[in-house]
């Protein structure tokens, strides 16, 4: 049975026909928030809604918003860098 390109997941479509699948994507306001709702339903059953839990879910969050913080805050850091003692 041959899937649809629209019903491919991303890790699936070819270089090809990535321009194709992203022409299919919704992204009117409803759609994004429709996306980042599934994709945090899928990340808190997997890894915090779980009988026996550990650290990977909190720490994955936790890293995101060092990175996060830590692109917010750049171009403040290049500048101080550059300085010396004073």
């Amino acid at each position: 049975a041959a899937v649809l390109l629209k019903d491919t997941k991303l890790m699936d479509v070819k270089l090809g026909q990535l321009g194709a699948w992203l022409a299919m994507r919704d992204f009117t306001p409803s759609g994004i928030l429709g996306a980042m709702q599934r994709g945090y339903t899928r990340y808190y059953n997997k890894y915090i809604n779980v009988r026996k839990g550990g650290l990977g879910g909190i720490s994955m969050v936790l890293a995101g918003y060092i990175v996060l913080s830590y692109v917010w805050s750049y171009s403040h850091v290049k500048h101080d860098r550059r300085r010396k003692y004073h």
